[in-house]
């Protein structure tokens, strides 16, 4: 079990009411699965990610990677988790801008182990540019990357660390249906030959489908349940 998550609580205060964007959820993720969590916009899919990538703590609960309880950490653990363990691919590119396309790919490195050279995972950065298509633009700024360029940056850099889990929050979604699909050939890739665990959020339920046997969530209202429907609604 790399993941396991249980009666997850978090409760956001608005306008002097409570909201309830997690609601007692609990589930367990093996080594080597892809996991999709469905659902519609505010159901609470991107908290339930942050929560479990250690970027937001949960008001109550417990989340359990490779047998570490993530809230039981130091604040310096837990950033080591997150830059070794995790790869992240965020609802929006969120470069550096002052980067251009190469750095931003390493950046991650930057805070690793003081024996890490980032200079060293060149190679690496450039494969991961070319496996997204942005071969070409290495050494553009995001200024002069369209939106879907960007995403695509933010992509090659979750995997230069060689992450054993890779949170995605909507990693396709504003990317063209070609783009798309490379981007899922890389998943299942690195899913099934590398065995990196994914969990990603969508709203697309055809992202599931086109993975090789996925596990699917449906999240409504804070509340998560498993769904054997890969084709279930979102």
């Amino acid at each position: 079990m790399i993941i396991k998550c249980n009666n997850l609580v978090k409760t956001y205060h608005q306008e002097g009411q409570d909201l309830r964007a997690v609601d007692n959820a609990s589930f367990s993720v093996e080594a080597g699965a892809f996991v999709a969590i469905l659902g519609h916009s505010g159901s609470g899919k991107t908290t339930l990610l942050s929560l479990i990538g250690g970027l937001a703590r949960p008001d109550a609960g417990s989340i359990i990677i490779n047998d570490v309880d993530c809230w039981q950490q130091s604040e310096a653990q837990l950033a080591i988790m997150r830059n070794q363990t995790i790869g992240f691919i965020f609802q929006f590119g969120s470069l550096i801008p002052t980067l251009t396309a190469i750095e931003n790919v390493l950046l991650p490195l930057s805070f690793a182990d003081a024996g890490t050279n980032p200079a060293e995972n060149i190679p690496l950065a450039r494969e991961l540019l070319d496996q997204v298509g942005l071969a070409d633009k290495e050494n553009a700024f995001p200024a002069h990357l369209s939106g879907g360029q960007q995403r695509r940056v933010a992509i090659a850099r979750a995997f230069i660390n060689r992450p054993s889990i890779i949170l995605a929050d909507e990693p396709t979604g504003d990317l063209d249906e070609e783009t798309e699909r490379e981007i899922l050939d890389i998943f299942r890739h690195y899913n099934t030959e590398q065995k990196t665990t994914f969990l990603v959020v969508t709203h697309n339920s055809s992202l599931v489908s086109t993975q090789h046997n996925p596990r699917t969530f449906l999240m409504k209202s804070g509340q998560l349940s498993e769904t054997t429907a890969k084709n279930e609604s979102a």
